[in-house]
């Protein structure tokens, strides 16, 4: 018989005290991948793949696949809808965000020993374009692909596969209703049938031959021209002569016609480009694919952390040449500059819902390692003032500043006046919303977006007084080219 915590007459107990309650069992995860078993379940829609990679090169220990969400919610020009379970907290919320916290403050959860960093909670993307209900931001973009700006699963069933001790948990999150004893059978029995699929011969054709990484991205499209990006550029500089900003991060979207599923396009640019946070979120009709870089912020418990990156160069062949690239790396003083004004940005963006004296840099100006490029990155925490909570931090700091600019307001409006479109998920945020109060989220670099037969991919630069409008308009195309690459490598695939 199946060991399945908590048992049935403390889940009873535990019903009586709260308003939703995990069921899970453990089973040796040891002979599966999170790949393997989220190809064979199918990559059915409202599902995701969460996975990590550090300093590109060690897995992190904890992969995490989501399916059957009790609620899906979304937000489109404000309008917020739950598709599923209601929650009623969130009903006459004054923007998305404050809906969000609403929704997940309704379900109270035990916290309960034996059970992974993340349980339960909601999962997916919060776009660019939510800030428009933080900042007052003129609305001269166009809303072409149509996205929701916030697109997020309440954890139904999930899998979480701990690494470290190879097994596999199964958990069936219960929203508590009239009949505790049945749900607590019918969670169960769910578990146990998902077990079954796990347990069944590998998904959809089986093992074949490794994509063809030859480097090739097919034909791209932009949303402008490379001379139209330049120009731009241009005037992002006057505006920094002018003493409006110091630093604009505008951008450009990318978009490509394909064949490829869109699971297989993950697979692929999991390996051309592990990175710390990588994400397979299937929606119905798109699926959001990304490896970021760049944490945007994580609050656990009462603190809050930003990490900035900037400053880029690629690995060397060898350990010397690695050497002497981070030292030219950290002796390029526009590099540099740049770096500082994140973290002063990072370090105000935190003050504003931090106790005052406890914003500190924890770590300034330190080489981080990953697969094909190194980063400048530095680390930023506080604690939460008593009546803050991690959403009064995510609204204080969204967007972050390597995606806006600084003055971010003032850079934001600038934005606006030089892209044509909504940005949708690109520089949003993506990650996950716990019932405890936590979150844990990347910045939504990286990141496509696939349906219809199409791809596309957003990449920015930043501007400053002495940027190069040709390097920058490069830049963009460089930063896009492993997912284009891991499209056109995932079509042999399908």
């Amino acid at each position: 018989m199946p060991n399945f915590q908590p048992s049935r007459d403390e889940f009873l107990r535990l019903a009586r005290e709260y308003t939703l309650v995990p069921v899970w069992r453990e089973v040796l995860g040891d002979l599966e991948t999170p790949v393997g078993v989220y190809r064979k379940l199918g990559a059915e829609p409202n599902s995701f793949l969460l996975e990590s990679v550090e300093q590109g090169e060690r897995w992190g220990r904890y992969s995490f696949i989501g399916l059957n969400p009790f609620t899906v919610m979304t937000a489109r020009a404000g309008a917020v809808t739950f598709d599923g379970a209601q929650p009623p907290s969130a009903a006459d919320a004054p923007d998305p965000l404050t809906a969000l916290e609403r929704a997940l403050s309704g379900y109270k959860a035990p916290a309960l020993p034996g059970l992974p960093p993340l349980h339960g909670g909601a999962v997916g993307y919060v776009g660019y374009d939510v800030v428009r209900y933080i900042e007052r931001l003129p609305q001269t973009t166009t809303d072409d692909l149509g996205l929701p700006e916030l697109w997020l699963l309440f954890t139904g069933q999930l899998l979480v596969f701990d690494h470290l001790r190879q097994r596999l948990s199964v958990i069936s999150n219960v929203v508590i209703g009239d009949d505790p004893a049945a749900q607590y059978d019918d969670a169960v029995a769910r578990a146990e049938a998902l077990v079954a699929r796990i347990g069944e011969a590998t998904g959809p054709g089986g093992l074949g031959e490794a994509p063809h990484l030859d480097g090739s991205v097919g034909e791209i499209r932009s949303n402008q021209t490379p001379t139209d990006y330049m120009a731009k550029v241009e005037r992002a500089k006057e505006h920094i002569a002018a003493g409006d900003i110091f630093q604009v991060v505008p951008s450009q979207r990318f978009e490509t016609d394909t064949t490829a599923q869109p699971f297989d396009v993950y697979r692929v640019l999991r390996l051309v480009n592990p990175s710390p946070y990588m994400f397979y979120l299937q929606f119905p009709g798109v699926a959001i694919v990304g490896s970021s870089p760049e944490p945007h912020l994580r609050v656990f418990g009462r603190e809050a952390t930003i990490r900035p990156i900037a400053g880029t160069r690629p690995r060397g062949n060898d350990v010397e040449e690695d050497e002497k690239l981070a030292t030219d790396l950290l002796a390029d003083e526009k590099e540099r500059a740049e770096h500082v004004m994140l973290v002063d940005l990072a370090r105000n963006d935190l003050g504003r819902v931090c106790e005052p004296g406890t914003v500190r840099v924890e770590e300034l100006m330190q080489i981080e390692r990953y697969s094909h490029v190194m980063h400048i990155v530095s680390s930023v925490r506080g604690e939460l003032a008593g009546g803050m909570t991690a959403f009064d931090a995510l609204k204080a700091s969204f967007p972050a500043g390597t995606v806006s600019g600084a003055p971010k307001i003032r850079a934001m409006e600038i934005i606006d006046d030089l892209e044509p479109t909504r940005r949708g998920p690109y520089a949003g945020a993506v990650g996950y919303f716990d019932f405890s109060g936590n979150l844990d989220t990347c910045i939504g670099l990286r990141t496509g977006y696939l349906r219809g037969g199409k791809a596309y991919l957003q990449a920015g630069a930043g501007i400053v007084a002495d940027s190069v409008p040709e390097r920058e308009e490069q830049e963009t195309r460089d930063k896009a080219r492993a997912f284009f690459v891991a499209v056109k490598a995932a079509e042999s695939l399908s």
